[in-house]
């Protein structure tokens, strides 16, 4: 699993900086939007959906970057009452029903995108942008946090053999 574990850095690396870059882009759509509708008084069709995709594929497509840091919102209430030997197995646990979690999560993604794909379909909008797009992004994404997790279980796998 280190070669994958090595990919997986370097991907999530890579997914924070576009991750970076497509909140700025949302940012500035958004300033656009006001400025657009507020002060020239024109039609603002198309920032609102763009603005949208863009924090879609942020928010999925760093999420393995997160799961690597470990930095998801935990509870640690019950790890300060287990024995150090049961929270490993807890631990375990977690990982492996988030694993299942995401793997599903990530299937259901990829069957979306492709029916979007296939169908040609958009969004209700008069701008009406593919749904392949947010789709595809969400399926990216939940496949990285997939594969992140796997190679977490794989590492608490072995810790708790070892011990």
């Amino acid at each position: 699993m280190l070669p994958l574990a090595r990919l997986l850095s370097w991907l999530n690396r890579v997914m924070v900086v576009l991750g970076m870059i497509a909140l700025l882009v949302a940012s500035l759509v958004l300033t656009y939007s006001v400025v657009s509708r507020y002060v020239m008084q024109a039609s603002t069709d198309w920032q609102d959906e763009a603005a949208v995709f863009c924090l879609v594929g942020a928010t999925f497509l760093c999420t393995s970057f997160v799961q690597q840091l470990r930095g998801h919102v935990g509870i640690d209430a019950v790890a300060g009452w287990l024995p150090l030997g049961a929270n490993r197995w807890r631990l375990l646990f977690v990982d492996l029903i988030g694993l299942l979690f995401c793997s599903f999560f990530s299937w259901k993604s990829w069957t979306l995108f492709h029916e979007a794909l296939i169908e040609g379909q958009t969004t209700s909008s008069s701008w009406a942008p593919p749904l392949a797009i947010p789709y595809g992004l969400m399926a990216g994404g939940m496949t990285l946090l997939s594969l992140q997790l796997l190679v977490q279980l794989s590492a608490r796998i072995n810790a708790v053999n070892k011990n």
